[in-house]
């Protein structure tokens, strides 16, 4: 079968394609290094030909506000149409668990702009929520110093590794579209400002955590709902102290 990647050489297309590779799968890793731009679309009616899966793992390369809205619009709106002429079977899009509970940041609104622009497509699609990943904890931590301490939510998060966001997009691709959400996350949900303490202790870094419930996350004031998933969500198998571990060891 062949699935193109948009984003393919990212943290997580790069992960994804050498999953479907192994799998047997015909795959093309698509960015704008191999000729293939969803803003301008370029080299996107060549790279779908044949496509019978997409997956859209592209990320802005600004989050600022009008920025990400023109990314996730126009690139939306080129993908999806490519779609339709090349007659792709499944469109599955990587999301973000709770963006709709995130609109307060310019950021969840354009995210939540570009699912509303894969469910009004006709292309049969699964958009797969995820959680926020292991990887971006250290972001996290930078985007909340203030006067010299990192000044974080003890809401709940339930981070994810990239290897297992891969692991789930993998399977989602050999699985109909679900013409509607999927959500994916970590094992286990622990209070954000414990997660960036955790991150500091095993990488060394000495800046002080402080606890603060009215920290804004990107914009947004949290509670225990804004960064966990529903009821039934997909479920990781990778920890943080054992992906912790593996980054030490690496």
């Amino acid at each position: 079968m062949k699935i193109v990647i948009i984003g393919g050489s990212g943290l997580i297309g790069s992960r994804l394609a050498a999953r479907l590779r192994q799998a047997g799968h015909d795959v093309n890793a698509a960015s704008p290094s191999t000729g293939v731009n969803t803003l301008t679309g370029e080299g996107l009616k060549e790279a779908l030909a044949g496509a019978r899966v997409v997956v859209d793992v592209a990320n802005s390369p600004s989050f600022e506000d009008e920025a990400v809205r023109n990314f996730f619009e126009t690139s939306g709106r080129n993908l999806l149409a490519a779609e339709v002429e090349a007659g792709v079977a499944h469109h599955v899009a990587l999301s973000v668990v709770g963006t709709e509970r995130l609109l307060d940041s310019g950021y969840f609104r354009a995210k939540q702009l570009q699912e509303d622009l894969i469910e009004a497509s006709p292309v049969p699609y699964t958009i797969v929520q995820a959680t926020q990943f292991f990887e971006f904890v250290g972001g996290i931590a930078a985007s909340s110093v203030q006067d010299g301490v990192v000044r974080l939510s003890d809401a709940l998060i339930q981070p994810m590794a990239a290897d297992d966001v891969a692991a789930a997009l993998a399977e989602v691709v050999t699985e109909l579209p679900a013409r509607g959400r999927i959500e994916i996350a970590g094992p286990q949900a622990v209070p954000l400002d414990a997660l960036v303490r955790r991150f500091f202790e095993a990488t060394g870094d000495t800046r002080r955590v402080v606890t603060d419930p009215g920290a804004r996350y990107f914009g947004v004031r949290l509670d225990d709902r804004s960064l966990t998933p529903g009821a039934s969500p997909r479920l990781g198998a990778i920890r943080f102290d054992e992906w912790l571990a593996q980054r030490a060891a690496a």
